[in-house]
């Protein structure tokens, strides 16, 4: 069986016996039916990953011993911030965990003209804990041992004020803006990308305004989901460690 890994905020140190986290405990003694004396990977968003062994498996409770560490590092010397109109239904959640294995290091989801999802209050705490959630697992899945920040929901103006990243795009198909005409950034690249129905005029205008690039990915109009990816995808193979 695969080693599996497990993501949990605590501090960590070779030696430490640590209690894992209610979510994480029961993935491993109810679903995996791991027992004492198994290894699982350890990793705490800190940077590594840690060798750990299960030293008490009961349904619902896991207890491991860290017995080693590795310093693998397998973040991106790109520094992507994804910036999305919030969409309906289990789009954001694809583009969470998708942008999560690309390698994106920071999402914020965005209020929009157009978006149609209402959050606020103990609902929108409830959605972000689920986003972020999402990228732990796609984590997980992918052997990232960062997390990425998931921001909560900004309206889109909040956020244009204070982005202050090297290089700050904005998805537009109406432009002839390639990413290969563009020079390399020294920063963060910040990417810009509307919901359902795309940014309205006003805010693509805004967003020129306060100094963002508009990027088209090419002739054809890319959905919501399928577009921040196909533009993560590029970044990463232009200036990143893909391709």
């Amino acid at each position: 069986m695969r080693i599996p890994r497990v993501y949990s905020p605590q501090t960590m140190a070779i030696g430490d016996c640590i209690e894992l986290e209610a979510g994480a405990a029961r993935h491993l003694t109810s679903a995996l039916r791991m027992n004492s004396g198994q290894l699982i990977t350890l990793f705490n968003s800190q940077g590594g990953e840690y060798v750990a062994e299960l030293v008490e498996a009961k349904k619902g409770k896991a207890t491991v011993r860290i017995t080693g560490f590795d310093q693998t590092d397998r973040e991106s010397s790109l520094s992507i911030h994804l910036a999305i109109g919030i969409s309906r239904g289990e789009r954001m959640d694809w583009i969470m965990q998708k942008a999560t294995e690309l390698g994106v290091s920071e999402i914020t989801p965005l209020f929009t003209e157009r978006c149609e999802v209402k959050l606020s209050g103990d609902r929108l705490d409830k959605k972000v804990g689920h986003w972020q959630q999402v990228a732990i697992s796609a984590c997980e899945q992918s052997q990232r041992n960062r997390v990425p920040q998931i921001n909560k929901p900004l309206k889109l103006d909040q956020w244009q004020t204070h982005c202050d990243s090297s290089l700050k795009l904005v998805l537009h198909h109406r432009t002839e803006s390639r990413l290969a005409d563009m020079p390399q950034p020294s920063g963060q690249i910040a990417l810009l990308v509307g919901p359902e129905g795309g940014l309205s005029e006003r805010e693509i205008e805004q967003a020129i305004a306060q100094d963002f690039q508009a990027l088209a990915l090419g002739p054809r109009v890319l959905r919501t989901e399928t577009a921040p990816l196909a533009a993560i995808s590029i970044l990463q193979s232009l200036w990143g460690d893909m391709g």
